[in-house]
């Protein structure tokens, strides 16, 4: 666990124009970019690209800041503490995947503060979002352990800044991020359905450690294998 949560960066400027209640995601241009480039990197097209930026032309040049969606087809969501990329997909019915792309995330790992560009194309509802990511979901066998947030030396804060302690009835893992990343989504055969969201030094390759708040259930549980499926 740790006290305090790695701020949030990403090579690609995002600027958004909050004073309007809507905003607009920007690529500032490098050399050697390409209209073609950009379209591909944000999953539009060339014609869009120029629609957005009134090009009249695919003539870019570096430093140019260009819309790399609609002046008023996004928004800003900034994540609160809990927030996870399948809960934010599910809000604004598109999926996690679009949100990486969007928001350049090589990762699930979100944080509190974070700002996320949320296009206006999501054409999924609740159900299919849900339905797509269990589809993609990849299958594995664990060994699972279990521990509790006031463990000696235990702040009570996951490595991705969830308070267990004043939250003691969510559902947490600890995993090693190189095998399931953080901020993932997992279902936990026995233990339902988890946010990846804790590391732990003992916590290497296929092993998962579950959060139970109970110090007691906490030891009963000892040490089991499990099935797991990573959603997202």
């Amino acid at each position: 666990m740790r006290k305090k949560m790695t701020a949030f960066v990403t090579a690609v400027s995002i600027v958004g124009m909050a004073a309007s209640g809507a905003s607009a995601a920007t690529h500032e241009v490098k050399n050697g970019d390409s209209l073609w480039n950009i379209s591909q990197e944000y999953g539009v097209t060339v014609a869009q690209m120029q629609e957005w930026n009134d090009l009249p032309s695919d003539i870019i040049h570096p430093n140019e800041q260009l819309n790399v969606t609609p002046k008023d087809a996004s928004k800003e969501h900034i994540v609160s503490q809990g927030d996870t990329l399948w809960d934010i997909a599910i809000k604004y019915e598109v999926t996690v995947d679009d949100l990486k792309q969007w928001n350049q995330l090589t990762s699930a790992l979100i944080h509190p503060g974070d700002t996320l560009i949320i296009q206006n194309n999501g054409d999924l509802n609740k159900e299919e979002v849900i339905q797509l990511s269990e589809e993609q979901g990849v299958e594995m066998t664990v060994t699972a352990t279990a521990y509790t947030a006031h463990c000696k030396g235990c702040s009570g804060i996951t490595a991705t800044g969830q308070d267990l302690r004043t939250n003691p009835n969510q559902k947490v893992i600890a995993v090693d991020p190189t095998v399931i990343p953080l901020g993932s989504k997992v279902y936990v055969e026995g233990y339902g359905t988890a946010i990846a969201g804790d590391t732990g030094g003992a916590i290497k390759g296929n092993k998962i450690d579950l959060f139970i708040p109970s110090h007691e259930e906490a030891v009963a549980f000892g040490v089991k294998t499990v099935k797991i499926k990573v959603l997202q």
